[in-house]
């Protein structure tokens, strides 16, 4: 969602460059944003403060002379190395008593920023402007030869015909996965209209996923499982030649829309008025239980109803309208 803060900066001035201080696991990510000059590994985990290591990688950005730091972390350490770094402008919203350390400290109306693409392009502008209508969303940019390479990675020929991606992970945890089943119901369904299936996620995803190509695997087409055998890179690459993506609340779900592709997006405990995919052809299925979005890993009442009760027959009907 940040791309679309760095297609706001470009549009404002063109001739800005860039540089994107994130975890590494993500730079694939900012490769395929022609926005980003470049990504600069962030060597601390997530709740890890070693200052050391913070003001040592500060020191290394001084020669830069960044004119500008905007800061979407709302963490008191996020904001150290900004001011390590003897970067003049530093913006961001005020949290963790970080008066001193933003130069452009701003407050957050949240009321007013409802979503959290909205609060990262309102810190590219200035104080109070109205954001731009429409929001600018992510929009990656994928190489053919790249694409070609990951093929040659999992083995794979290029799909001749109609492409189903399904992404049955949430790293999250169970309270954002639909059952694994109603994923194989809708990869039968289209398996038997000639679909080819592939099923997308991590290392950690490889079991569920498996499991929807298991209760498949007596049927007629083809349905292959890439969970835990691409890296981040290769699936980016590979789910651009998707005709249709269906995948949970997830960091996938967000690649898909990226990517551009025709998108189903299951939403069960998280809210998707706060980070909804940011694609115009992305349909939202989200049944508003009384009880959801609850934002818990696992259902506290112990039923899940507002996945269980979200069937196959919507999700297939919801593909079916990209078709018309």
């Amino acid at each position: 969602m940040a791309q679309s803060l760095f297609r706001v900066l470009k549009a404002q001035s063109p001739a800005a460059e860039i540089d994107v201080l994130a975890p590494a696991w993500s730079l694939p990510l900012l490769e395929r944003m022609p926005e980003v000059r470049n990504g600069v590994v962030m060597p601390l985990g997530h709740g890890r403060l070693g200052l050391g290591e913070r003001y040592q990688l500060a020191k290394s950005l001084r020669d830069e002379q960044y004119d500008r730091a905007i800061l979407l972390p709302n963490s008191l350490k996020s904001a150290l190395i900004p001011w390590w770094a003897k970067i003049p402008q530093r913006t961001g919203f005020r949290g963790e008593m970080r008066y001193g350390l933003l130069s452009d400290l701003r407050i957050l109306d949240k009321v007013a920023l409802t979503m959290t693409v909205q609060r990262f392009v309102a810190l590219g502008l200035d104080r109070d402007a109205p954001l731009p209508d429409p929001i600018p969303p992510p929009r990656f940019s994928v190489d053919p030869g790249e694409v070609r390479l990951a093929l040659t990675a999992v083995g794979l020929s290029p799909p001749n015909k109609r492409l189903l991606a399904l992404c049955p992970g949430a790293e999250y945890g169970p309270a954002k996965q639909w059952p694994a089943d109603y994923f194989a119901t809708v990869a039968r369904k289209k398996m038997a209209q000639g679909w080819t299936v592939w099923l997308f996620g991590s290392e950690k995803d490889e079991v569920i996923c498996q499991s929807v190509v298991d209760a498949v695997a007596t049927e007629e087409g083809t349905i292959e499982n890439l969970a835990g055998k691409t890296s981040l890179a290769e699936a980016v690459d590979l789910m651009s030649l998707a005709t249709v993506v269906v995948g949970n609340d997830s960091g996938l779900m967000h690649v898909a829309a990226a990517l551009g592709r025709d998108l189903v997006a299951i939403y069960g405990s998280s809210d998707p008025g706060f980070t909804p995919p940011l694609h115009p052809r992305a349909q939202i299925l989200d049944h508003h239980l009384a009880c959801s979005p609850c934002f818990k890993r696992v259902c506290p009442l112990e039923h899940t109803d507002c996945l269980t009760k979200l069937m196959p027959a919507e999700v297939l009907q919801a593909i079916d309208i990209f078709e018309k």
